[in-house]
């Protein structure tokens, strides 16, 4: 597959990944006739190795944990086992976790072509069944499919109506596994212990199946999530065909030194054209909602002057549409209808996309393992495919473009989540409490910290401890008011002309739909009007806009303790306690046609408030500093960007999930400070990551840095669009040289 000639001047590297061939296996335990006939209605002869190394550990009522690429058979793992119970006893219930709603839309049609006519009933139970019908779910269906948010909020807390069903479970499957990271990973950790938990008072005690892309903690995150230890298999039998992984960089507009680069986002939008009049399906991969619809707008808006393309061939896909929309925009996708697909990393999950040609990752999606499963999702079986890399204009993308081992040759990452957060353990421990009076005995499953979490919720008045029993001292679920895929439990609806248009969490909208933002969505643009954080609604109106708008998001920190410090060079580096305060305190407003900045504008909205960890990184003085000369603050400011722009790739997270600060002259001290510190209250594990990772990480910014050849500062290393100080005040000589005083030079 060849890339068009005026693409080719801008290729920074080619990486052809040969192609695989299958190992197939036979389970030790044969399969029923009844479910080799299953597989043999819908062609599938043999089975792949470890899936039948699923099957033999599953059916043996082991739990499995099976780690494999995209595209590689992983539904059949858990499939067989399940079939195979249901077969031979009827009564048995299994319960599939997916963390989408268009993920287990998916998956039922798979389920449903292997059932054919055998009378086995499966259903999705979510938040897009119909009232009328769950009940006749609940009853009736051997093998229910949901996610964690319905299993939390409507099954739980209701689980009285669900005894028959949870005391015949036994299978549960968890799908996707490595997406539980982070806040929601720890969330989910503790709905899954819940729901253990009402499975042995209903004397059943269900198998665990999980399946994930691959990752570098695969015993320790199904621990952590689960409770359990697992049978781990990670080798793979699927075959896969050659796959083309092509590094591409926008051109640069003016000298090195000075000039943007063409836009990611319209470079992205040319090239899934170009595969569109090639007669190519193709799927681009974005890392924000506002990029997935501004490369809509820029493939619809190209196909005028090719004859060959429809602008209603082409879609985005992102969270925030009404059911009715996302369900639309499936249906279409899985016919084949869509030439193209602009979406964000939702589409990164296992949803069968068809015969896709290629990929394009606009921009580094955040881990290495990400980057392997979107690159993954092009091509099917032997077929060849092409991915490919569009970096944007930031160090992190520049460097990755200099220097592509640091991608291809790279482990991926451990998944890391915290179940014992202090903002997330005592909400579920409500919500076990409510379910059913919690004894001390069964704390242990929510880990070491459970028992004090519950005696001191118990002083607070929070849980009532009596005969021997934590109550939960209200009618009223608790669920409700947590948000399991973030801190705050509250939600914006975006109204227009009085209708729903979609819906945020309140974060997300003091950042996107605050007075002013421009909201787009599906290729149309909307201006926000008013934010009623109170009222929980934005308003919006339709309005066609050259712009879109940036927020400016400004984080205070206030140092609580040291926990760990490490002296290197002539500097140092501490994990500590810290108090967080963010502040919108304004927005861009950016041109459609060039990124590039037409204004700015105040905005007075209120801050947000919470406790997490940090790295810290200060510099050796004799009793303080009460002046830095301008060449050192600039040095300072600088070594904030370079330790940020490569934290995400050491701590093997989302760029979103880290923040960071940095101060001149930083109170306690009277010396300058840089934080980076992990954006979820309390903490899930980046910044110890980051911490045990210090000295290499200083020098990684280092090479960054000096690895570019700008002379002061440029977007390939030191500038960021995302500077709440415009990136004034930046020096790359100073930069390198407070670098080298934390032993950046080696």
């Amino acid at each position: 597959m060849r890339l068009d000639e005026a693409l080719a001047a801008q290729i920074q590297h080619i990486e052809v990944l040969p192609p695989k061939s299958a190992v197939y296996g036979e389970p030790s335990q044969p399969l029923s006739s009844k479910l080799e006939g299953l597989l043999a209605n819908i062609g599938v002869k043999q089975l792949y190795s470890h899936q039948a190394q699923v099957f033999d550990q599953a059916v043996q009522g082991k739990d499995v944990f099976v780690v494999t690429g995209t595209n590689s058979g992983k539904t059949l793992c858990y499939n067989l086992p399940v079939m195979e119970s249901l077969l031979s006893e009827p009564v048995a219930r299994a319960l599939y976790l997916f963390p989408t709603k268009a993920l287990a839309q998916d998956q039922l049609g798979k389920l449903q072509a292997l059932l054919g006519p055998v009378g086995i009933r499966a259903a999705t139970y979510d938040g897009d069944t119909p009232r009328s019908q769950r009940s006749a779910i609940r009853n009736s269906a051997q093998v229910i499919l949901t996610n964690p948010d319905m299993l939390h909020l409507g099954i739980l807390p209701g689980h009285e109506n669900w005894g028959p069903f949870l005391r015949s479970l036994r299978f549960i499957v968890i799908d996707e596994m490595h997406t539980y990271r982070g806040i929601f990973g720890s969330h989910v950790a503790n709905v899954i212990r819940r729901l253990l938990r009402l499975c042995e008072f209903r004397h059943s005690s269900p198998t665990v199946i999980g399946c994930s892309a691959t990752i570098g903690n695969p015993e320790a995150l199904f621990r952590q999530l689960v409770g359990r230890k697992p049978v781990v298999i990670d080798g793979d039998g699927a075959p896969d065909g050659r796959k083309s992984l092509v590094f591409w960089n926008p051109p640069l507009i003016g000298a090195y030194d000075e000039g943007d680069r063409f836009s990611a986002n319209k470079t992205t939008a040319e090239i899934v054209l170009m595969l569109g009049e090639l007669g190519l399906r193709s799927l681009a991969f974005n890392r924000a909602r506002v990029s997935a619809e501004l490369v809509l707008r820029y493939i619809r808006e190209g196909c005028e002057g090719r004859p060959g393309l429809n602008p209603q061939q082409f879609e985005s896909y992102r969270a925030g549409y009404t059911p009715k929309e996302r369900r639309d925009i499936e249906k279409r996708l899985f016919k084949g209808d869509l030439r193209g697909l602009s979406a964000t990393n939702a589409m990164e999950l296992g949803i069968d996309l068809g015969d896709l040609d290629a990929v394009i990752l606009n921009g580094y999606p955040g881990t290495i393992s990400s980057f392997w499963q979107q690159v993954g999702r092009a091509g099917r079986g032997a077929k060849d495919s092409l991915a490919i890399y569009v970096a944007h204009d930031d160090p992190l993308e520049q460097y990755l473009i200099r220097e592509p081992a640091r991608v291809l040759d790279s482990k991926v990452e451990n998944v890391a989540i915290n179940p014992e957060n202090k903002h997330i353990l005592p909400s579920h421990l409500l919500c076990a409490a409510y379910e059913r009076p919690i004894g001390p005995s069964e704390l242990a499953a929510f880990g070491d910290s459970a028992i004090e979490t519950a005696e001191g919720m118990d002083r607070a008045g929070e849980l009532e401890f009596r005969a021997g029993r934590f109550y939960y001292p209200s009618h009223e679920a608790p669920a409700g008011k947590i948000n399991l895929r973030g801190s705050s439990g509250q939600s914006i609806t975006l109204l227009v002309n009085g209708q729903e248009l979609g819906s945020m969490e309140r974060w997300r909208a003091m950042q996107g739909a605050h007075e002013g933002a421009i909201y787009l969505h599906r290729g149309q643009t909307y201006l926000s009007k008013e934010l009623n954080l109170e009222a929980g609604i934005a308003t919006l109106v339709a309005m066609e806009a050259n712009y879109y708008t940036q927020p400016i998001v400004q984080s205070v920190l206030d140092p609580q303790y040291v926990v760990q410090r490490l002296q290197i060079a002539s500097g140092y580096a501490e994990l500590c306690s810290v108090k967080v305060t963010d502040l919108v305190t304004g927005f861009r407003r950016k041109s459609l046609d060039g990124d590039s900045v037409l204004g700015m504008e105040d905005l007075d909205l209120p801050s947000e408030s919470y406790e997490t960890l940090a790295v810290r990184f200060g510099f050796e003085d004799k009793g303080g500093l009460t002046e830095l000369k301008p060449e050192e603050i600039a040095g300072v400011h600088g070594v904030e960007h370079a330790l940020m722009a490569l934290a995400p790739l050491l701590a093997g997270c989302d760029r979103a999930d880290l923040g960071s600060a940095w101060y001149s002259i930083f109170h306690d001290r009277l010396s300058p400070a840089v934080f980076i510190f992990d954006r979820a209250p309390g903490g899930v594990g980046l910044a110890e990551r980051l911490f045990d990772s210090a000295l290499s990480w200083v020098r990684g910014a280092h090479e960054l840095v000096s690895s570019c050849r700008c002379e002061n500062g440029c977007p390939a290393c030191l500038l960021s669009a995302r500077c709440e100080a415009n990136n004034e005040m930046i020096s790359k000589p100073q930069t390198l040289i407070m670098l080298d005083k934390l032993g950046g030079a080696g």
